[in-house]
């Protein structure tokens, strides 16, 4: 079976945004497009990876909201979405701050209800920055975060430990990646 989604970290070009270097490529940017078996391989990978014994799944809207959406699809159940704008619904939504590599400020979640049961998704873990608004936003709501799960991870900015020490919760990725000093590429670690 095709490993489409390493195929496509393989050697993918990086840019520095702000304190960090981030890769480019069609699963998280679509530069270029993305291809519907590259989502769909995703989407296949990362259901295998989650037990989905949650009733809803939380995304962030840039990034993750494309991968998130397809497993919503795959799994049948409903998606909440993190956003970075908010809405006036007269105090029904939760603000988190976020500091992650690409963006800090507030995430804005509204459809996390109490007593929920959440499985969050997201394409990327980098610095945990953006995992940790999220899970914040969860139990402020008076849900409860039952897995993580995303695609890739960036384990050298630490993000996953930084989830682990300060909730408790592991994060599951179905790929690895590091960034060549060399050459400034990806690659796709074992």
């Amino acid at each position: 079976m095709p490993m489409l989604l390493e195929d496509v970290y393989a050697g993918a070009p990086t840019v520095k945004s702000g304190r960090h270097i981030t890769t480019v490529n069609e699963f998280t940017d679509q530069s270029p497009a993305l291809r519907p078996e590259v989502l769909a391989e995703a989407t296949r990978r990362l259901v295998e990876l989650g037990d989905f014994e949650a009733g809803k799944i939380l995304v962030e809207e840039d990034k993750g909201a494309i991968l998130g959406s397809a497993v919503s699809l795959a799994v049948g159940l409903p998606l909440a979405v993190a956003r970075w704008y908010t809405y006036d619904l007269g105090g029904h939504g939760i603000s988190v701050p976020v500091d992650s590599e690409y963006f800090a400020g507030t995430l804005y979640v509204n459809g996390v209800e109490p007593g929920d049961r959440v499985t969050i998704v997201d394409d990327t873990i980098s610095t945990g920055g953006t995992l940790i608004a999220l899970i914040e936003a969860v139990r402020a709501a008076g849900a409860r975060v039952e897995e993580v799960l995303v695609a890739v991870e960036k384990p050298e900015n630490g993000g996953r430990e930084r989830v682990a020490e300060r909730f408790g919760i592991a994060v599951r990725s179905v790929i690895r990646i590091a960034v060549d000093p060399g050459t400034g590429r990806v690659v796709v670690l074992g």
